[in-house]
């Protein structure tokens, strides 16, 4: 099984929309297979210059921008938007990009966002989740010339027209969290692949066991879920350059190569192979420094090969 690699990006800490072309570009060149970014309006540290980019207005730009990559946010909030408007906009944006876009949601975690731009932040989230991912597969699912109609606890559709329709027949949905037993079964329900973010190395298989179990509780074979994790990236050619991109970002040697795809490319190497022995069939590389894509190149041209 070959391992697929995406790119992540993580906007809000600073980055234009020209700087996220130019990853994304390179991406599509060096031959992965995705760009994904952050769904945040706020910096986790830093400035966050030159401020924000709307993830969602970021991909409608990038799918005419590019022809071969998949475009997705890991993940979208679900406090952020109205189900019915996200459907809407994940529908055009996959027109306009010929079908390549995919979308995780999650339940929204960083108050502080929130509290920034007057977006409410309930206390209880996982409702709202749980009803916005069925509204979502249910407007897109329903055919043409028929409405769709949904009573919840949170939302209230009323013989929507359920239009625009994605170019793909099913939109890929990521889901993800440590829960124990809801978060699964809420990918079991809805999602095609479930994602673990920056777990810790060692409990990886083990939440792939575990997300087996929902699945077959659910009626759905392991295989119909793909299992991806999203870790950081910082890569060097030898010691010494991966020094330099650790303190580019921030981080020290010892703790990226705890808890990410970090030293040297036969570290690197190693460390995906086992991830795929384990039955981890995507990686999500989170690259933090926006203008070294020389950092991607290494990446496409000593670790991809071997994977």
């Amino acid at each position: 099984m070959t391992l697929d690699l995406r790119i992540f990006t993580e906007p809000q800490q600073g980055a234009s929309y020209d700087d996220l072309l130019a990853v994304a570009r390179a991406t599509e060149e060096l031959g992965f297979s995705a760009f994904f970014r952050s769904d945040h309006y706020l910096s986790m540290g830093g400035d966050g210059l030159p401020g924000p980019t709307d993830a969602w207005t970021t991909l409608a730009g990038l799918a005419r921008e590019t022809s071969t990559i998949r475009l997705g946010t890991l993940v979208s909030s679900a406090t952020f938007r109205l189900p019915g408007p996200l459907a809407i906009q994940v529908a055009q944006v996959d027109q306009m990009s010929g079908g390549r876009v995919e979308i995780g949601l999650g339940t929204g975690w960083f108050e502080r966002e929130h509290q920034a731009y007057g977006i409410p932040f309930p206390a209880k989230r996982f409702g709202i989740l749980t009803e916005q991912l069925e509204i979502l597969t249910g407007l897109w699912g329903t055919p043409v010339g028929q409405t769709y109609s949904f009573a919840g606890e949170h939302y209230t559709l009323t013989d929507a027209p359920a239009l625009p329709k994605p170019v793909q027949a099913q939109v890929p949905v990521i889901v993800g969290g440590g829960g124990p037993r809801r978060t699964p079964a809420l990918a079991a329900r809805f999602a095609t692949e479930y994602n673990q973010a920056f777990p810790e190395l060692d409990t990886i298989g083990k939440r792939i066991a575990t997300i087996h179990e929902a699945l077959e509780t659910a009626g759905r074979a392991p295989e119909s879920l793909t299992q991806s994790v999203a870790l950081v990236l910082a890569l060097g050619k030898d010691e010494a350059q991966f020094a330099r991109r650790a303190a580019a970002i921030g981080r020290e040697p010892a703790e990226l190569r705890e808890h990410g795809v970090a030293g040297t490319v036969p570290e690197a190497v190693d460390l995906l192979g086992s991830l795929r022995d384990q039955g981890v069939e995507r990686v999500y590389l989170q690259v933090l420094d926006l203008q070294d894509l020389d950092h991607l190149d290494l990446v496409a041209r000593e670790v991809a090969p071997h994977l």
